[in-house]
């Protein structure tokens, strides 16, 4: 029986019935599977402009396949017009607004089921949690990332050219009317943005990890195909219901290891080691194993595709190239290929029944025996700097500067260290040190996305690095380690490093030291005062009490707030 019947059932619920015959269904209705469908759509973020018409294409694969549709809201908000003001506080913590909100409309309602419509950065890894939570059928569906832009500084432009944009502009290499021109033409369409960012890595996750039919993660928002992968949503929702396939039977430890696989063989956002040690915590999965999972799969992991911040090509030539099911064949031998996936079957027979619909592009996907690099695309890294582990992305890093040692330069806030970049104060050599941006300290710990593309305008991107308790976006390129844990507003040694402080970014050796001898930082240490808390109230008040470390992935503690 479908847990909805639980509540539905004459004469005991009748009042329940009455309440959703109010709306409109009928006895046909309720006696049908409740499928849930989560929506993301609004008006503000591009990402999700296209949801609502996904959501009327999901709703008639559901009632194709027998089931109800019962759709309800979630919030979303755009990383990238939160970014380099006091909103990008709020856009990691709305990472788990969006999980509580999911799961509890789900718990009212006894959905027996839910489809997640989601795009970007945090959206989908906020679904991703409550799926974790939330052991019914579950699919993930995204929007689809939008097309590239006017060709701009070699590549086609997207929304972050306009950032690298200003960089040029304030360096003197661009005039105003270049930059101004680039408004209307650099995101021609609505989707998530076109380069590899957090939004399209976890979309690309969610696939690997079988949460999503096969093919779907890069197929852009503009194209039909999209509407067609709708439908298929709708109906495999109904399918799975009936036979009785949960998340948790999806989301094991291993279809996590699948995903981070994929994640290290295609070079994805460094946020992903933030948001699956989070989704793995909602599985009961320990951080510390999860890191070392990541250390151990990173070394062995080939990358195969390149994409955009790594090379020239977008999502859109990601997806014509073959896309992430080209990916998990070519790097078929390291995955779990008998997980099973919300197809019904596995990871192996649906990438045997997968039908490619363009030619395989070697240019953006190579073959496991001859990677673009046998190195980690992703990289977790460890020192008296880090003691609980940073994180940085080869896959984006120049190879001139995998090693890397610099005097610091020290902002205690994204903007402080923004107006310096603008105004000309950094210079090659120097290792940019922004900290008072970790989950508790920040709060919210902030992208330092912006940064990365002023450093990458004015011509410093291979002579400088950037270290934080911050984040990044998965579009930056240049020297970076982020998540820098224990974070400085929990006394971690970022916060005791001074300007002219040598700084060794080790890569292949994974490896962040700074050179300060231990007795010099004790003495730091006990002048150290942790600074008052940015807010006090709300949401961000509570969310600086009880979030911890980003090597925890940012998890909220909920037992113990001072920690």
């Amino acid at each position: 029986m479908y847990r909805s019947k639980e509540i539905l059932g004459r004469p005991e619920w009748s009042f329940n019935r009455s309440v959703f015959k109010s709306i409109g269904y009928s006895d046909d209705d309720l006696e049908r599977p409740l499928i849930g469908i989560a929506n993301s759509w609004n008006e503000l973020v591009p990402g999700h402009y296209n949801l609502r018409q996904i959501s009327e294409a999901v709703k008639k694969g559901i009632y194709r396949a027998g089931g109800t549709a019962c759709e309800f809201g979630v919030i979303a908000g755009c990383d990238g017009t939160a970014q380099g003001h006091a909103g990008m506080h709020y856009i990691l913590p709305s990472r788990d607004l969006i999980a509580n909100d999911i799961e509890t409309m789900v718990e009212i309602h006894r959905l027996d089921a839910v489809v997640l419509l989601g795009s970007c950065d945090k959206i989908v890894p906020g679904m991703l949690l409550a799926a974790a939570r939330l052991d019914i059928p579950v699919i993930f569906m995204g929007g689809g990332p939008m097309l590239g832009g006017k060709k701009f500084d070699g590549r086609k432009s997207d929304l972050t050219s306009m950032s690298e944009g200003l960089g040029m502009l304030k360096a003197g290499k661009i005039d105003e009317t270049t930059f101004n021109s680039m408004e209307e033409v650099c995101g021609p369409t609505c989707g998530s943005c076109s380069f590899y960012g957090s939004a399209n890595t976890m979309n690309c996750v969610a696939e690997a990890m079988g949460l999503s039919l096969p093919g779907v993660a890069l197929i852009p928002a503009v194209y039909a195909d999209r509407t067609r992968a709708a439908e298929q949503t709708g109906e495999a929702i109904v399918n799975l219901t009936r036979q009785g396939i949960t998340s948790h039977k999806i989301l094991t430890k291993e279809a996590i290891e699948n995903g981070i696989r994929v994640l290290m063989a295609t070079g994805g956002s460094t946020n992903g080691v933030l948001h699956l040690t989070a989704m793995a915590h909602e599985l009961g999965i320990d951080h510390e194993e999860m890191l070392k999972t990541f250390d151990t799969l990173s070394a062995s992991t080939p990358l195969v595709a390149k994409v955009n911040p790594a090379s020239e090509y977008d999502m859109e030539d990601f997806y014509k190239a073959g896309g992430i099911p080209k990916v998990m064949t070519e790097i078929l031998p390291l995955l779990h290929a008998d997980c099973i996936t919300v197809t019904g079957g596995t990871v192996k027979e649906n990438l045997e029944h997968y039908i490619y619909k363009y030619e395989f592009d070697p240019n953006v996907i190579k073959t496991m025996a001859e990677p673009f690099e046998s190195r980690k695309g992703l990289a977790i890294l460890r020192g008296n700097l880090a003691p609980e582990t940073g994180v940085t992305k080869p896959a984006a890093i120049d190879p001139s500067i995998m090693t890397f040692t610099g005097s610091a330069k020290c902002y205690d806030s994204e903007e402080a260290a923004e107006e310096a970049i603008l105004n000309g104060e950094i210079v090659a050599g120097d290792v940019v040190v922004i900290r008072y941006e970790g989950p508790k300290g920040g709060p919210g710990m902030r992208e330092m996305f912006k940064a990365m593309k002023y450093l990458y305008g004015r011509g410093l991107a291979k002579s400088t690095a950037l270290v934080t308790d911050g984040r990044f976006s998965g579009t930056n390129n240049g020297c970076f380690v982020g998540h820098i844990s224990p974070e400085a507003a929990d006394g971690g040694p970022i916060a005791l490093v001074e300007n002219g402080d040598k700084i060794t970014i080790d890569i292949p050796n994974n490896q962040l030291t700074l050179h300060v001898s231990d007795e010099e930082l004790q003495k730091r240490r006990e002048k150290w005062v942790r600074p008052t808390p940015k807010f006090t109230h709300g949401w961000l008040g509570l969310y600086s009490r009880i979030a911890k470390s980003a090597a925890t992935g940012a998890i909220l503690d909920l037992n113990d707030s001072d920690n």
